[in-house]
């Protein structure tokens, strides 16, 4: 198994996940490729000490990019979107 902190890379803080934490205890990570959903709940448990209820996961698609007459991609990634019991919360994303 991966290490707990390989699996998570770095939450996910915008306006629209911040709008679900307070209206459905979920939480956005960007999380390693490789990383299936098992292996995320139980990341996320280990580092945050909560209960994970649920685990959704996205492969987002890097964008083309260009620079002059260079073409190129932005590596693809991986995000989960993560539900918790009833009570419990992620001290990093409160404000």
């Amino acid at each position: 198994m991966i290490h707990p902190r390989n699996i998570i890379i770095a939450p996910i803080i915008t306006e629209k996940s911040s709008y679900q934490i307070g209206s459905n205890n979920t939480y956005t990570f960007k999380v390693s490729m490789n990383a299936n959903k098992i292996e995320i709940k139980k990341a996320i448990e280990h580092v945050f000490a909560v209960k994970v209820l649920a685990v959704n996961t996205v492969r987002m698609m890097g964008k083309p990019k260009r620079l002059g007459r260079y073409n190129g991609k932005r590596p693809d990634w991986k995000k989960a979107i993560v539900t918790l019991r009833e009570g419990d919360k992620i001290a990093d994303f409160e404000s």
